[in-house]
């Protein structure tokens, strides 16, 4: 039997406790067993012991204030060898596998423990976003249906979905700040690769793609041999039909749907340039050649079939820009939301009486980085601002200024003094360019701190 990988059964560890596909903390235990971990010969018996069968709920590991369950471990290893087996690369129940899965959990707790620490929380707009998306997975129009649904299943079962959301993201924004500090790219370093043969990924192109997702009958954790055997059968006929020149791709999805109980959902996603797809898709379409269509691709939600159906050059990437000043009345401890309102308001009505706009800001205005500048934010390109902001921004003309309104910043008035297409292919190569290195470098640098992470820590496994 051919095992995973330490680093493939980590991953699967840590999707299957959410059911998320993630970036860096997709991998978030990619350290192999310390000599600590090992423990005592007869601790070792134990865990080749431990099964559902003859688990009670005790202690399994002790990682310095908290504690790991037996159930835990249990529960881990039943999951990672679903997604394994729903990877068609099954695994055995054994020691090798409970210790990577106990030490993929010892790793999870110790992030848990620094996110607390640091006070990290998650985006609730996040949060909610990736709730609908498994709702939209399940064929359900609304996270109130979802939580309908799991709550009927199993009372509390939304409740625990959404607090493994909030930690996952809690541990990538972790993650994301430790790895960062780490990798450090230099503009040197990215001459030379825009140099690099490698650099010719990175162009302006825009892909067409058919890309139709087989959703799953039930949870991956819960899906029978069969169930998965139909899901992927399925997507073979759709990739079989796709691979047609000139195909119609409601009817291929329509014949290809036959008598499977879930909605196939997708269809043709038009123009994307390769930036705005995830990366996971974003390498995957890169590489095919037009008219070609993946192999089918397992992920949490199901399997996905990806066709490129066009693909077009551009030599510039014009992006709209709005050059943009602002007056801020934060709120805070300090000061009330009525109080920040009655300020905004009463600096407003001196706009409409004639006063100058930049010396207001400079006077009144709670932002430091911009107020010395006369509320002066320069250029701006969508999404650079929160959503309120950007919407506000949108719909106030060349040399006017918008009524107050409010962010989770404060108050705010905004003024556009001109709008701009502005070419920023150069700036889009090197930001790929740095992307590209910093994926490249970010496994090592998570993997050493993830050992400085545990070499810092108290963990006693016990038998």
């Amino acid at each position: 039997m051919r095992f995973f990988s330490l680093r493939q059964t980590s991953r699967a560890v840590l999707l299957s406790m959410a059911g998320l596909t993630l970036t860096l903390s997709a991998n978030a235990a990619t350290v192999k067993p310390a000599a600590a971990q090992a423990s005592t010969p007869a601790a070792q018996s134990s865990i080749d012991r431990l099964t559902p069968a003859n688990s009670t709920d005790g202690i399994i590991a002790l990682v310095n204030e908290n504690a790991i369950l037996k159930s835990e471990l249990v529960d881990a290893i039943e999951q990672t060898q679903a997604r394994a087996k729903a990877a068609g690369e099954p695994i055995a129940n054994s020691a090798q596998l409970q210790s990577e899965v106990l030490n993929a959990l010892i790793l999870r707790e110790l992030q848990l423990s620094m996110v607390k620490r640091a006070g990290l929380s998650a985006d609730e707009a996040e949060i909610n976003q990736r709730l609908g998306q498994i709702a939209q997975a399940e064929g359900l129009n609304s996270i109130a249906a979802l939580q309908q649904r799991l709550d009927a299943a199993q009372p509390g079962s939304y409740a625990n979905l959404r607090a493994k959301l909030i930690e996952e993201a809690s541990i990538q924004a972790l993650q994301q700040r430790q790895i960062t500090r780490r990798v450090r790219i230099s503009e040197q370093d990215i001459d030379a690769f825009l140099a690099s043969p490698e650099a010719k990924r990175l162009n302006q192109s825009e892909y067409q793609t058919i890309h139709v997702r087989v959703p799953y009958i039930d949870d991956y954790s819960r899906l029978s041999a069969a169930q998965r055997e139909e899901a992927l059968k399925v997507a073979q006929a759709l990739r079989t039909r796709l691979l047609a020149p000139n195909v119609n791709v409601a009817e291929a999805v329509a014949a290809s749907q036959g008598s499977y109980p879930i909605p196939l959902q997708g269809g043709d996603m038009g123009f994307h340039k390769a930036a705005s797809l995830p990366t996971e898709l974003s390498s995957k379409i890169t590489k095919l050649d037009v008219g070609t269509v993946s192999e089918p691709l397992l992920t949490p939600e199901g399997i996905d079939i990806i066709k490129l159906a066009d693909k077009k050059a551009s030599n510039t990437m014009l992006i709209p820009q709005w050059h943009t000043r602002h007056i801020l009345i934060k709120v805070d401890d300090l000061q009330t939301d009525a109080l920040a309102e009655q300020k905004i308001n009463d600096l407003y009505e001196q706009l409409r009486g004639g006063a100058d706009f930049a010396s207001l800001a400079s006077t009144y205005s709670d932002d430091p980085g911009s107020a010395g500048r006369g509320g002066d934010l320069d250029w701006v390109s969508e999404e650079d601002m929160v959503g309120p902001f950007e919407a506000t921004m949108k719909n106030t003309a060349v040399g006017d200024y918008s009524a107050p309104f409010k962010t989770q910043f404060g108050w705010h008035i905004l003024k556009v003094d001109g709008k701009r297409d502005q070419d920023i292919s150069e700036q889009y190569r090197r930001n790929m360019a740095r992307q590209a290195l910093y994926q490249r470098l970010a496994p090592q640098a998570q993997e050493d701190w993830l050992q400085e992470l545990r070499a810092g820590a108290y963990i006693q496994i016990l038998g």
